[in-house]
């Protein structure tokens, strides 16, 4: 099996090439930092070889923003150098913006996984300690880290039952991978399951690292949001527009002059939610980074990425959406860390499943709550709207402190890890 993935590598490389000079031209790559990607001489190595080189690698911005706090707690022992890689192009901006400026630390874009890569990457970062971030499973990187024999370990690992399956089908080749990893940390209890049915080394299970993320905001126009009621709903797919826009119409009959923000999980769809509102006589403005939010505009919708928090540390309730849609049931749910740190109260449908440990934490202590159509929803958000506050202190504080203790237990399990 593992031959015919390094075949296929080598047979896709050339396309895969032309598939990173298209998305440049959509301004999804890196143009001028793409090569980081695809050949030897564009590693750009520039470590401290005086330090121990700890390799970070975490594909996309959720992952990425769940070990920010552990890097800079880790930063604070001088001995040490990160470097970071990720895979998009949103990710590097986040580090730019997280962490520039930070000492110690290097960003570069992941190589494809193709051996002669890999040898070469390995050989010219030389790292001392390798740590993976979620279901990030590239078997050449792994198996050539196991023969230079360098510590390996999979952070915040997520195996689902659909991921477990699929890897139970090559079970030989599954073991032979994940027995790599000298130390795996999963980021819920059914993953640690799962790790175990795959025969890892060691599993130590402290909670989801995404429990310690921090929220990091800019100001918005709040003028206009802050002299009308409102409500976000946020990560919405394709099917949960129409059902936000018709929640919008109900509250409306009670608040006149309430406000949504609809923030989709892609922005592409902004102007199909906003011809919706049009055939609905709603009043919408799509809003770019930098834009004012004008008078009179019922519907809000946000055309930029990672500027959820803005919004969020303004309002008292949100709707988190990929919830509500029954084909996504198996894959269903967004994050909901983000919001409840702000102090608002959480609405989700029924298919929070990539979730489901942190929701029924939150539904425990009344951070969150189940809703199934736009009349309850409704129903829920003109309550909230005649509140003062944003959900108590005492319940952001469960949070921070349990969060507090997953970055301080994994930091404690790693510092256990000789790193020569």
């Amino acid at each position: 099996m593992l031959l015919i993935y390094r075949y296929l590598i080598n047979i896709l490389f050339p396309f895969i090439i032309i598939l990173i000079f298209i998305r440049i031209k959509f301004n999804k790559e890196d143009k001028d930092r793409y090569k980081e990607k695809l050949f030897f001489s564009s590693f750009n190595v520039t470590k401290n070889k005086n330090k121990r080189l700890i390799w970070f690698h975490t594909a996309s911005i959720g992952e990425l923003k769940s070990i920010i706090p552990l890097v800079k707690k880790l930063n604070k022992n001088d001995k040490f150098e990160f470097l970071i890689t990720t895979v998009t192009l949103s990710s590097a901006r986040l580090i730019s913006k997280e962490l520039s400026g930070k000492k110690n630390i290097i960003h570069r874009f992941f190589p494809i996984d193709k051996k002669n890569l890999v040898k070469k990457f390995l050989s010219e970062w030389s790292p001392n300690l390798i740590i993976f971030i979620d279901s990030e499973i590239w078997p050449n990187f792994l198996l050539e880290i196991n023969n230079k024999k360098i510590p390996l370990i999979l952070l915040n690992a997520r195996i689902t039952k659909k991921s477990f399956l699929r890897w139970n089908f090559i079970s030989k080749t599954a073991e032979r991978i994940f027995q790599t990893f000298d130390l795996c940390i999963p980021s819920s209890q059914e993953s640690k399951k799962y790790l175990e049915k795959l025969k890892v080394k060691k599993i130590k299970y402290f909670g989801n690292l995404k429990l310690t993320s921090e929220n990091n905001l800019n100001t918005v126009n709040n003028k206009i949001l802050s002299n009308n009621k409102f409500w976000c709903a946020v990560s919405t797919h394709k099917e949960e527009d129409i059902f936000c826009l018709k929640t919008h119409l109900i509250v409306k009959k009670i608040h006149r002059n309430i406000i949504t923000v609809i923030i989709p999980r892609h922005i592409h769809r902004a102007k199909n939610i906003k011809s919706l509102c049009k055939k609905l006589n709603l009043r919408s403005q799509i809003i770019s980074e930098g834009d004012s939010i004008k008078d009179n505009k019922e519907i809000i919708i946000i055309n930029s990425y990672g500027v959820i928090p803005n919004y969020l540390q303004y309002c008292k309730s949100v709707f988190i959406g990929k919830s509500l849609i029954k084909r996504l049931e198996k894959v269903g749910g967004q994050n909901p860390i983000e919001a409840a740190k702000l102090g608002c109260k959480i609405y989700h449908g029924p298919y929070v499943y990539n979730f489901k440990e942190i929701y029924e934490l939150f539904n425990k202590h009344e951070i969150a709550e189940k809703i199934f159509n736009e009349n309850e929803l409704a129903s829920k958000l003109s309550m909230d709207l005649n509140e003062l506050d944003k959900i108590k202190d005492d319940k952001i504080k469960i949070i921070n402190d349990l969060g507090n203790k997953i970055l301080n237990d994994t930091f404690n399990e790693l510092n256990k890890i000789p790193v020569k």
